[in-house]
């Protein structure tokens, strides 16, 4: 269903008393329609087939600085000018309202900017739905539109904050730790079991707390788009090895079987079958992170059994599986897995902890690449993470790989 629909008018009749009470209801209905629309705070605004403004409400006039008389009958370029993080203004194919009058289906945008009548730019989020008439789409579109200056000072006030508490908090406590490690080693203290034992726990504390404060300064970035990456082109497979081999030692402490399995084309090679290569555009040190932080995850929460490695892929696509036999997730908790602070709230999570940040991070570092995250579970069917991520030709690879050795930036290079 589009954000409105619109029905069929009520049929007349030739009987005075029947046209007269038809009319009287559409002249309701009219009545009610405009004191809604002049009511609503967000704009709103209509959009014909042809491109041209139908309807302008006084709050799509407030925020926009054109009034109705004027916006009526433009192109939906020259009163809603949304423009990109670089200042380019929207073409009609990436536009909300361009995208929904040719698709036919919903798009939302809150990363953009308006420019105003007058020249200024202010940050808004805009939804655009198709207009539905007899079930089918009518041809002309709906956009509900705001202001969302305040909420974006708001924002970046709070992540301000947590960048800074969480960088602050960094130097203590790597004193802290630097003193605990002192006070561990033999050959400067002398202490009998006991007290070993309390400084080891003090010391996975303090460990747990930087790892809480770099998790907060970490998300603060993502959410503003601070966190520093450094893509190239990079052969997927070796980096889901590296993570294998690492993941093997936590896995062997808890009992566990961890397994790479690699699928896709088989090539030979000097009469051995090689696995395929899988090139992508991402910063190695990054991926190794989210896979890390996923792999972790599953051993932490299987407490028998396996945890699978897959990748494969496909001429476009490569994907990467990280599959557990633990105690699964329920299915009111999925949709909310990837939000920042978001955890399972049973006894294993609470027992075992955790920030809440690190798929929060994970599906931020993938977004970054063009890719998605995203996880299947059953309760007591163990969980399935998948990881998306756009596949480079050989030849693609090459001429980015030529491009950066040359110092030129592959998001600069003609597509």
């Amino acid at each position: 269903m589009g954000l409105f629909s619109r029905n069929k008018r009520p049929k007349t009749t030739r009987r005075q008393g029947g046209l007269a009470v038809s009319e009287s209801v559409m002249k309701n209905e009219r009545l009610s329609s405009d004191f809604i629309l002049s009511a609503i705070e967000d704009g709103v605004v209509m959009v014909g087939d042809d491109g041209q403004i139908n309807l302008f409400n006084p709050a799509a006039s407030h925020i926009t600085g054109w009034p109705a008389e004027e916006a009526v009958g433009l192109d939906f370029r020259s009163v809603l000018t949304l423009l990109d993080a670089q200042g380019t203004p929207y073409p009609s194919e990436t536009h909300p309202v361009g995208k929904t009058l040719v698709t036919g289906m919903p798009s939302r945008d809150s990363k953009s900017v308006l420019r105003t009548k007058s020249g200024k730019h202010i940050p808004v989020s805009i939804i655009v739905s198709p207009v539905i008439e007899d079930e089918k789409p009518a041809g002309s579109v709906i956009g509900v539109f705001r202001d969302i200056t305040k909420e974006k000072a708001e924002e970046s006030q709070r992540s301000d904050f947590i960048s800074t508490a969480s960088h602050e908090m960094r130097t203590p406590i790597a004193a802290i730790e630097g003193y605990l490690a002192l006070a561990q080693n033999e050959k400067i203290a002398k202490m009998d079991d006991n007290a070993r034992k309390y400084l080891v726990k003090a010391s996975a504390s303090v460990q747990h707390l930087g790892t809480l404060f770099q998790d907060l300064l970490n998300s603060s970035k993502a959410e503003d788009g601070r966190l520093v990456s450094y893509p190239v082109v990079a052969e997927i497979g070796e980096i889901v090895e590296q993570a294998a081999d690492t993941g093997k030692f936590n896995a062997k402490a808890k009992r566990l079987d961890l397994r790479l399995v690699v699928s896709g084309d088989q090539e030979k090679s000097s009469g051995q079958v090689v696995r395929p290569l899988y090139y992508a555009f991402v910063d190695p040190n990054r991926l190794r992170e989210v896979l890390q932080n996923i792999i972790d995850n599953a051993i932490k929460y299987t407490m028998e059994g396996t945890v699978t490695l897959r990748l494969t892929g496909d001429s476009s696509v490569i994907q990467i599986q990280v599959q557990d036999t633990g105690p699964g997730i329920p299915s009111e908790d999925l949709p909310h897995l990837f939000q920042k602070f978001y955890r399972v709230d049973n006894s294993m999570t609470r027992s075992i902890g955790g920030t809440g940040l690190g798929l929060f991070i994970s599906r931020k570092i993938i977004e970054m690449y063009n890719g998605r995250i995203w996880v299947e579970s059953r309760v007591d069917k163990g969980s399935t993470f998948f990881i998306n991520l756009p596949r480079l030709t050989g030849e693609k690879a090459l001429e980015l790989q030529r491009q950066q050795a040359s110092q030129i930036s592959p998001l600069d290079s003609p597509r």
